[in-house]
């Protein structure tokens, strides 16, 4: 299975000729890198895209590991430097993995660095960007510098295939070192763990997270939803809270949205349950596919016709 190495990246506006040549030479070094098959370069066009992207094909997951780790790579990096703004945004992606949710947990890394030690930082912080490359598990992470008067600190968002794999990371002797190594630039560091949506909700047999591609996630999610939503508004929200209570719509929405994600919490297990030969299929998989998103687009039309017609 071939993996792609994505790469967002903001460039100077006064850059971009100087970028696109340093790109070019990048493309020597990297043809030469053991696994490599093709690389793309999409420059931005605003105002749907509005970064540089970069399109990196590997003939295996490890092949591209070690391109994300190699020295090749970083001293390509150092020379860039002054020619890039804003964040840095890396996804690795199995090429046969579309639709696949892209990562079940994140870490959220936030720093704030001494004065004047940003750069010493920056340089650091490509070093840790290759050792965590090599890290089984890795799917990808972004790293967003200080934006004056918003946000002060350094973040580094960090995805990972599994709980287990992000911990294994973090509690890594090589990625310890490295934090010791940064101790004299850093001001205060904070980090903590993130899940992604609505995962807590689709579990498999054994309770762990099963794995289910978002977009069926987020189709089972509204399927339940949009009732929900709708009759407690048509039944206790307009008449009652409103009417009767004289709520304001701020109150009320309030209201309803408590109700709402308590029942939805509920319910979508439940549903999930019953939808699990659509959620995971385990043959015939686009067969699979088109089935479940068929009727629950179906029950989708059902309920706006009876909700039209009789409410």
């Amino acid at each position: 299975m071939s993996v792609s190495i994505i790469t967002q990246t903001g460039v100077r506006p006064e850059s971009a000729e100087a970028f696109s040549r340093w790109q070019g030479e990048t493309s020597t070094v990297i043809a030469a890198f053991p696994g490599f098959i093709e690389q793309r370069l999409m420059p931005p066009k605003p105002p749907l895209q509005l970064d540089w992207v970069i399109l990196q094909r590997f003939a295996t997951l490890e092949d591209a590991q070690r391109w994300l780790g190699s020295s090749e790579r970083a001293k390509r990096l150092d020379g860039v430097a002054d020619l890039v703004v804003g964040r840095d945004d890396v996804h690795v992606v199995r090429d046969e993995a579309e639709g696949k949710k892209p990562s079940p947990v994140s870490a959220v890394i936030s720093q704030r660095i001494k004065p004047g030690k940003e750069k010493e930082f920056l340089a650091w912080e490509r070093k840790i960007a290759a050792a965590q490359s090599k890290a089984p598990g890795l799917q990808g992470y972004r790293f967003e510098p200080p934006v004056p008067g918003v946000q002060e600190d350094f973040v580094a968002i960090l995805r990972f295939d599994s709980e287990a794999n992000m911990q294994a990371w973090m509690d890594s002797p090589i990625r310890h070192k490295l934090l010791v190594e940064a101790e004299p630039l850093i001001e205060e560091f904070h980090a903590r763990m993130a899940r992604t949506g609505f995962e807590q909700w689709f579990r498999d047999e054994s309770g762990a997270p099963s794995g289910a591609a978002v977009w069926k996630m987020d189709m089972i999610v509204l399927l339940l939803l949009y009732p929900i939503v709708f009759l407690w508004g048509v039944v206790v929200g307009t008449p009652l809270l409103a009417n009767k209570l004289h709520m304001s719509f701020a109150v009320a929405l309030f209201v309803g949205n408590i109700f709402s994600v308590a029942v939805t919490g509920v319910t979508v297990p439940w549903v999930a349950n019953q939808m699990g030969w659509w959620l995971n299929p385990k043959a015939n998989v686009v067969r699979a596919n088109l089935l479940g998103a068929g009727l629950i687009c179906a029950i989708y039309a059902a309920c706006v016709v009876v909700f039209w017609k009789f409410f």
